[in-house]
């Protein structure tokens, strides 16, 4: 098992239920991937649309964008996470701020592991999978 990392840019740094790493890890074993070097960014709306923007060519909000560095079966990755947007929609949906940022944090691992959210079913399956890894 390589290392999980978490840093804060442009935003205070706060306190998060660390038993998120223990859903990650056995989401990683299920979909029979090894797990690399993960690094979580937690940031400011400010800051992610400027990758957005930067990175990405596009010109939106967004509550996450991951830099995929997976090779073979070894999920590896950048994972940004706007706080901002993680407040907003955790209002928005009636959940609570640590349900919302576990959401995005399994999210943005899926996509390391290959799922996509471009179209409808892919959004559907992308939640089905969310909601397995959320609730053990």
């Amino acid at each position: 098992m390589m290392a999980k990392n978490y840093f804060f840019e442009n935003i205070k740094s706060f306190s998060f239920d660390k038993k998120i790493f223990d859903k990650i890890n056995r989401m990683i074993f299920e979909e029979k991937k090894e797990e690399g070097e993960l690094s979580f960014v937690f940031c400011s709306d400010d800051y992610l649309l400027k990758m957005n923007k930067d990175y990405l060519q596009h010109d939106y909000f967004t509550d996450v964008i991951t830099f995929d560095y997976t090779e073979n079966n070894i999920i590896s990755g950048d994972i940004f996470i706007s706080i901002d947007r993680i407040k907003e929609n955790a209002k928005s949906f009636n959940v609570t701020f640590e349900e919302e940022l576990q959401r995005v944090m399994i999210h943005g691992i899926l996509h390391l592991i290959g799922y996509n959210d471009k179209t409808e079913e892919e959004q559907s399956e992308m939640t089905e999978k969310e909601n397995k890894y959320l609730n053990p």
